[in-house]
């Protein structure tokens, strides 16, 4: 089946916000449990929503925790974000290659549209679907299959790229392709191990695909 439609995830995938959230984390983490966290301990936060993380470690302090790292985050936000190698390229072609492209995302909008600024790629997508849109969060298809209803499109002509086993179980879940992204902080292994459709070495081997 043909793709037309390509879904990315934003963080880790379309632009390097990893510095930024792992920093992110040791400070609010660092501020409620000083010492008890290092670098190693919260890359397995990458993915899931705050209130999933915060939820697993002080139900009872989840906002505060919250409000915390955002504020840091947003603070911090252009100073710690980073381009990935052939990221605008390939969207730029995409675009006028008249493939329908959107973003399904755990950020909030605000977040993600301080990233879509500064990397330059908000022009480029037609959707954006934000952990403000839906009641249920990546590995649930609903994310997924609001942006398929926003775009018109056909969930087997699609492709859902991310650097998270949450955005391949998602795709699985809504019945898209996917591509894992070999630079995911996380290892290419480990993305490998959720049997994406399609790794990616940098962006730019969407177009060979497509």
């Amino acid at each position: 089946m043909k793709i037309n439609t390509v879904l990315f995830d934003l963080d880790g995938t379309l632009v390097n916000t990893n510095e930024l959230i792992i920093a992110s984390f040791l400070h609010t983490l660092n501020l409620y449990y000083p010492n008890r966290y290092q670098r190693a301990d919260v890359l397995p936060f990458i993915g899931p929503s705050l209130s999933e993380t915060f939820s697993s470690i002080d139900p009872a302090r989840v906002e505060e925790m919250i409000q915390c790292y955002r504020e840091y985050n947003h603070k911090h936000h252009d100073a710690l974000v980073e381009e990935f190698e052939t990221v605008y390229e390939t969207v730029e072609a995409l675009q006028k290659d008249g493939y329908k492209i959107g973003i399904v995302t755990t950020k909030v909008r605000q977040t993600v549209e301080m990233g879509l600024k500064l990397s330059r790629l908000k022009p480029f997508f037609d959707v954006v679907v934000t952990i403000d849109d839906v009641q249920k969060v990546k590995p649930d298809p609903e994310p997924i299959q609001k942006a398929l209803r926003l775009l018109g499109a056909n969930p087997s002509e699609t492709l859902m790229v991310g650097d998270n086993h949450h955005d391949i179980l998602a795709g699985q879940n809504a019945g898209t392709q996917t591509a894992g992204v070999a630079w995911s902080v996380k290892g290419r292994e480990y993305l490998e191990s959720y049997k994406p459709t399609y790794i990616l070495e940098k962006m730019s081997d969407l177009l060979t695909i497509l």
